[in-house]
């Protein structure tokens, strides 16, 4: 995984998912393409640079992984830590109808004043874990799976949440970074590609036992000898992607996995379009307020006689009338948005 800052042009496939199906390896994966969405994800907040690389990571990740989940709401990726970066949150909300875009939001919770403005952006989450949360509605039992934070990137902190508790053979290559038009101004852009090994290349633990460095389940430990063959080619032909192709001008994806994976017969689905969204409203704010008495209420209104709250993802701000809200409320809705 690498930065990169580029000078670009509109491009092709800006904020799109490709699927794809690597034939002859029985592996399947996704090219991700992030442009506007992550721009207005980065700016909801003055995050510094260290902050707004992780969750810039985060954000191309949560795209990857949550186009191959098959959602009827969302997916979120969460990663806390001990360090300075204390709390990095995405969600991924599966489209509603068919041809209609995934959604992405994304927030950072950070100790400014511990923040190291010329350290690794990773190494400042510290000790910690990588969790993914699968929530497919009403009616349905959330499923949460977690792993320490390992590797040197969220992206092998992806690695070894899928092989430890998925037992999917998983390998990212992403890049991400400033870009700017000759006279322009700076925008977020990222670029990556996502593998995995097809479920039946992978019904269990090989015979090969030995552990990563950090105890974890690893790739190596799932694949039998000719599959790990054809892993090892694979995930080595995705690593030559170079930085230009994943986010540049001139490559789009479907040519890019000519280039890298002809002689694998790629075979791509179609593309899922995502945008920026966000599931807060004032309905919702309400029913997180509703279990406080008047008392406490009173103690959140402010000066101006109101109650007010602001997304953490969105920015969105609310205010409310404090004798509508809680289960003493005397009143009804009215709000100000």
């Amino acid at each position: 995984m690498t930065n990169a800052t580029t000078t670009a042009s509109n491009i092709a496939w800006d904020d799109t998912v490709l699927p794809f199906q690597l034939d002859r390896s029985d592996i399947r994966g996704r090219v991700a393409r992030l442009d506007g969405v992550l721009d207005q994800v980065l700016s909801q907040h003055d995050y510094p640079p260290a902050v707004e690389a992780l969750v810039a990571e985060m954000a191309l990740l949560t795209a990857l992984i949550g186009q191959t989940v098959k959602l009827r709401w969302k997916l979120s990726l969460q990663v806390r830590g001990d360090g300075p970066a204390r709390l990095i949150a995405t969600d991924y909300y599966g489209p509603t109808d068919d041809g209609e875009p995934a959604r992405i939001r994304a927030y950072a919770s950070y100790d400014k004043e511990r923040i190291d403005p010329t350290g690794d952006p990773f190494q400042q989450i510290g000790k910690g874990y990588f969790a993914i949360l699968i929530d497919q509605g009403q009616g349905t039992t959330p499923y949460q799976g977690i792993t320490p934070i390992a590797g040197g990137s969220l992206a092998a902190c992806a690695e070894a949440y899928f092989a430890q508790s998925e037992q999917l053979p998983t390998a990212f290559q992403l890049t991400f970074g400033k870009a700017s038009v000759p006279g322009g101004a700076e925008t977020w852009r990222a670029g990556g590609i996502m593998m995995q090994a097809m479920p039946k290349a992978s019904p269990s633990v090989s015979g090969n036992d030995e552990a990563a460095d950090d105890g974890l389940t690893n790739a190596a430990n799932l694949l039998d000898d000719d599959e790990s063959e054809n892993w090892t080619r694979a995930t080595m032909l995705m690593q030559t992607a170079e930085e230009m192709e994943l986010i540049g001008p001139s490559v789009q994806p479907t040519d890019l996995l000519v280039r890298l994976f002809h002689e694998e017969e790629p075979r791509v689905f179609d593309p899922q379009p995502v945008t920026f969204g966000c599931s807060c409203s004032p309905e919702k704010v309400r029913q997180s307020l509703s279990i406080y008495s008047a008392k406490d209420i009173e103690h959140m209104t402010t000066d101006e006689g109101i109650v007010t709250a602001d997304c953490q993802f969105c920015g969105a701000h609310y205010e409310f009338q404090p004798n509508t809200l809680g289960f003493e409320a005397t009143e009804g809705p009215d709000v100000k948005t």
